[in-house]
């Protein structure tokens, strides 16, 4: 049913839906590898698609920016709209010298300077993981497609801009990577029950300094993409 940020109808995703954080690499994804992809939601320009991929019925989503965002979204696709599983395809920044430009990695764990836990009155420290079906999915179909994908811990950081200069220290712990949105969906889909992985490609470089571009963030993250669409296919054969 409809909620103030989703107007799509019961029944309009499918159960796997990819949600990359810029609404246009939604557009993008669903007009480069969808079939007959219908527009199914566009409330504050936050697109949603539904298509085919091999047969198989897929919906890619926009999640915005930040773990506030993509704990609204997720959890509406999640409660209201009966997805099982939520696949992130976004950006991240390397804390790892091991990665360079357009390198795919899979969050394995999602550390986290966010306070987004607080709300489950928990005892402790709650470590926030990608389920283990998708992940073993993703790492396999990216294997057969002669992708190179590290598995390991990203850091879902609250602060993009972040005036305590700490964020390297995080690589000192092995974290590979900076994003901001896996751990509250991992945490969606603990409480809820689901299933979710966040797939992402390296657009900058904090060990460097390197980046790319907004338009090549939105167009030249294919690879990543195929491999978040073929585990959605072999998701909905078991």
């Amino acid at each position: 049913m409809p909620t103030p940020h989703n107007s799509a109808k019961t029944g309009d995703f499918a159960k796997t839906v990819l949600m990359p954080g810029d609404p246009l690499r939604a557009k993008f994804i669903a007009e480069t590898f969808l079939t007959t992809p219908k527009l199914v939601n566009n409330v504050r320009g936050i697109q949603g698609y539904t298509g085919t991929y091999r047969d198989v019925p897929v919906s890619v989503m926009a999640s915005g920016m930040g773990m506030p965002s993509i704990g609204i979204y997720s959890y509406e696709l999640f409660t209201q709209y009966k997805v099982d599983n939520i696949i992130r395809i976004g950006s991240a920044g390397a804390i790892s010298a091991k990665l360079k430009l357009r390198d795919v990695i899979a969050a394995q764990g999602a550390c986290t300077n966010s306070n987004f836990a607080h709300q489950y009155g928990l005892p402790g420290p709650f470590a926030p993981i990608a389920d283990f079906t998708l992940l073993e999915t993703a790492v396999a179909a990216a294997r057969e497609m002669g992708v190179e994908m590290p598995v390991g811990n990203v850091l879902s950081s609250d602060t993009f801009y972040d005036a305590s200069g700490s964020t390297m220290k995080w690589g000192e712990m092995g974290v590979l990577a900076v994003e901001m949105e896996a751990a509250a969906l991992y945490m969606n889909a603990a409480k809820l029950g689901k299933r979710a992985l966040a797939i992402c490609s390296i657009s900058d470089s904090l060990v460097t300094g390197e980046e790319l571009d907004a338009s090549q963030r939105q167009n030249t993250f294919t690879a990543m993409m195929k491999i978040a669409l073929e585990t959605a296919v072999r998701m909905a054969e078991k």
